[in-house]
């Protein structure tokens, strides 16, 4: 038995005997300090919904649902702002168009009616 290797854990007792050495009782070898490079990258926005949902332990449902839904959500809200610009340009639109014809065919009273809006506006 005294040809075999001992393997490292396994230290040989005064008796003769082997045991597991304890690793906290091993000496500590005393080495140059390690070098730690630590790189941090931020996380992309659109994935904050979706490491809140890992973190809370919500699963993975919650997550599917974050990147299905997140920029489906952005794409219908950006959707319904254009269609309300469009609305709001064509509301102007006919105004500005309802003012000059009224303007042009009612003579002087569509004259004085158009002053007497601005007046309004100018006061209030």
């Amino acid at each position: 038995m005294d040809s075999l290797p001992v393997p490292a854990p396994v230290v040989r007792l005064p008796d003769g005997t082997y045991t597991y050495a304890d690793q906290a009782s091993l000496p500590v070898q005393q080495s140059a300090p390690q070098i730690v490079h630590q790189h941090i990258h931020q996380a992309p926005p659109d994935r904050t919904v979706q490491r809140i949902a890992l973190g809370s332990g919500v699963g993975a449902g919650a997550v599917a649902a974050g990147v299905y839904f997140g920029p489906l959500l952005v794409g219908v809200l950006t959707a319904i702002a254009a269609n309300l610009a469009m609305l709001a340009f064509l509301a102007a639109v006919s105004a500005w168009g309802v003012v000059t014809v009224v303007k042009s065919i009612g003579g002087s009273e569509g004259k004085t009616a158009s002053k007497s809006v601005s007046r309004a506006r100018r006061r209030g």
